[in-house]
C-alpha cells in the first residue's frame, strides 16, 4: 500500500469511526444531566452478559489483486457485558493466507430494535499480529509485527444469531455470522 493509500485508510477508518460514536452519542446526548462517563457507562462493568461466537461468511477485496485469498477462515470470540462493550479474539488468514490474530475491545451502539430484530453498530480497537515478511508493510504501522486497527461494523441480530459487516480499512470488507450464549 501506498503512504497516499494508508493515509487514504486512516482518513476512511476516522470518518466511519466518528460517524457511529455519533451514531451512539445522539441518544445519550438527551439526557444532558448525566456526564458522559454515565452516557457511556465508562468504567465498564466487569460483568458477562453473553458470549459471541462468529465465523466468515464472505470477503471482497475493493481492489482484487492475485495474491489475496477471500477465504478468511475467521473464527472470533466476544465477551460482552450489560452496558454492550466487548473484549474479543479473532483468528484468521489474512488477506495474503498468513494465520494473523486480532486482539480488541469495543462497544455495541444501538440503532434500530423491533421485536426481536435489533440493527446496531460496533467499534473495535485493538492490536492485529500476522503481516509478516514481504507483507509485512501491506498494514499501516505495522514496524514490529503489531498493528494498531480500528474496525467499524454494521450489523444485525435476530434471537441469538448475528451478523456483522466489517470495513476494513479501504482494502474490503467481510460478513460474519454467529451464535450468543
Amino acid at each position: 500500500m501506498t503512504m497516499t493509500g494508508c493515509q487514504g485508510a486512516l482518513r476512511l477508518t476516522a470518518l466511519l469511526a466518528g460517524l457511529m460514536l455519533l451514531l451512539g452519542a445522539w441518544p445519550a446526548a438527551a439526557k444532558a444531566s448525566d456526564g458522559w462517563r454515565e452516557q457511556w457507562h465508562w468504567p465498564p462493568a466487569m460483568e458477562l452478559s453473553h458470549v459471541l461466537v462468529q465465523t466468515s461468511l464472505y470477503t471482497r477485496h475493493f481492489s482484487p489483486d492475485p495474491e489475496h485469498t477471500d477465504h478468511q477462515q475467521l473464527i472470533s470470540i466476544n465477551l460482552h457485558n450489560p452496558e454492550r462493550w466487548f473484549i474479543g479474539f479473532a483468528r484468521f488468514k489474512n488477506s495474503f493466507s498468513q494465520d494473523s490474530h486480532y486482539l480488541y475491545a469495543g462497544r455495541e451502539l444501538p440503532i434500530w430494535a423491533s421485536g426481536d430484530i435489533r440493527v446496531r453498530a460496533k467499534l473495535t480497537a485493538g492490536a492485529l499480529h500476522g503481516y509478516r515478511g514481504e507483507y509485512r508493510d501491506k498494514i499501516p504501522f505495522n514496524h514490529y509485527g503489531v498493528a494498531p486497527a480500528i474496525l467499524p461494523k454494521l450489523g444485525a441480530s435476530w434471537r441469538r444469531l448475528e451478523t456483522d459487516l466489517t470495513v476494513f480499512g479501504t482494502a474490503g470488507l467481510i460478513i460474519t455470522a454467529g451464535i450468543r450464549y
